[in-house]
C-alpha cells in the first residue's frame, strides 16, 4: 500500500504518523500517542500493560491494531503498533488524562488538514512552515528549507521517470550527491553533526542547504538532458549533479577561508549546547 510518513506536532510532541493513499487514513504510532497522553517516562511499558488488559477485557483495539515499520530514536525502523484516528479515540477512553480532549481536537485537525491538502498542495506548504516556526527556526532558514523540499521532489521526480526505485536506490544517489559536493555520505554527515534519528537537511545550515538545493537542482537538469537508462547511469548524473556544488563550496571556501560543511545543527541549538549568536552568524553569511 502506497504509505507517506510523517512527524505531526501536539505542542511541542512528535508523533510519528503514516498517510496510507489506499486507505484514505492516517495511522499514528501509539507509544507516541501514550507519551503524549501519560507523559509517562516508559510508554513503551504502559502499553504492554495496557494492551494485556484490554485483552483480557475483550477490547478490538488490543488485537486489531496494525504494525508498520517506523524509525526509532536509534536511526533503525522496528515494527510499531499503529492506530487509525478511530482506534485512538477508542485508546484515550481507556487512558486518564487531561489531554484528552486537547488531543481529541488535534486529531480532528490532522484529518482535515490531510484532506484539504489533497485538493490544494499548497496548503502542505503552510503547514510545514507552521510546524517549522513552532521548533524555533527562523524565517530566513525556514524559506530556504522550503525550498529545498520542492527541488528535491523535482529530482525524485525525475528519478522515478528514469526507472529508479524508492528506497534503496533513492538513498543510493542521494548519498552520492552528498559525497559529490560534501565530501561525506549522508550517514557520515549526521555522524559528523552528532545527529541519530534527525533530518539531516533540518539540521542544514543556510550556506549547506543552499549548496545542496545547487547539487539536487544540477542533478535533475543533467538528468533531463541525459536520459539515463539504468541505474548506473542515473549514478553518473547524480555525481556530476553534486560536482557542480562542490566547485562553487571550494570557491566559497577559499573566499573566505573557512569549512562551509559545518557541525552546526539545530539539535545541538536548540538544546542549548551552541552560542545563538554563532549559529545565526553562520546562516546569514
Amino acid at each position: 500500500m502506497p504509505q507517506q510518513e510523517a512527524i505531526k506536532l501536539f505542542e511541542q510532541a512528535k508523533i510519528r504518523t503514516v498517510w496510507d493513499e489506499d486507505q484514505e487514513k492516517w495511522f499514528f504510532s501509539i507509544i507516541d500517542v501514550i507519551a503524549v497522553l501519560t507523559e509517562s517516562e516508559n510508554p513503551r511499558k504502559y502499553w504492554s500493560v495496557l494492551k494485556t488488559r484490554l485483552k483480557n477485557e475483550g477490547s478490538e483495539l488490543a488485537t486489531n491494531c496494525s504494525q508498520l515499520k517506523l524509525q526509532a530514536a536509534d536511526g533503525k525502523r522496528y515494527l510499531t503498533d499503529v492506530a487509525d484516528t478511530e482506534q485512538v479515540l477508542r485508546l484515550i477512553q481507556s487512558i486518564p488524562s487531561k489531554k484528552a480532549e486537547p488531543f481529541k481536537l488535534w486529531l480532528a485537525r490532522v484529518g482535515q488538514e490531510r484532506l484539504n491538502q489533497l485538493q490544494d498542495p499548497e496548503l502542505s506548504i503552510q503547514q510545514a512552515l507552521r510546524d517549522y516556526k513552532r521548533l524555533g527556526y527562523s524565517d530566513n532558514w525556514i524559506n530556504q528549507r522550503l525550498k529545498s523540499i520542492e527541488i528535491r521532489k523535482d529530482l525524485t521526480d525525475e528519478w522515478d521517470q528514469h526507472g529508479v526505485q524508492e528506497g534503496q536506490e533513492y538513498a543510493t544517489l542521494t548519498d552520492i550527491i552528498y559525497q559529490a559536493w560534501s565530501g561525506k555520505t549522508a550517514r557520515q554527515y549526521k555522524k559528523f553533526k552528532g545527529l541519530k534519528k534527525e533530518n539531516l537537511r533540518d539540521n542544514m545550515t543556510n550556506e549547506e542547504l543552499v549548496l545542496n538545493m545547487l547539487a539536487e537542482l544540477s542533478a535533475t537538469s543533467i538528468t533531463r538532458a541525459r536520459d539515463p537508462q539504468t541505474l548506473d547511469e542515473n549514478k553518473q548524473c547524480a555525481a556530476e549533479g553534486g560536482d557542480v556544488a562542490r566547485v562553487a563550496r571550494e570557491e566559497l571556501e577559499a573566499k573566505t577561508g573557512r569549512d562551509v560543511v559545518s557541525p552546526l545543527s539545530a539539535k545541538r541549538f536548540f538544546e542549548g549546547q551552541e552560542p545563538k549568536l554563532e549559529l545565526e552568524d553562520k546562516e546569514e553569511d
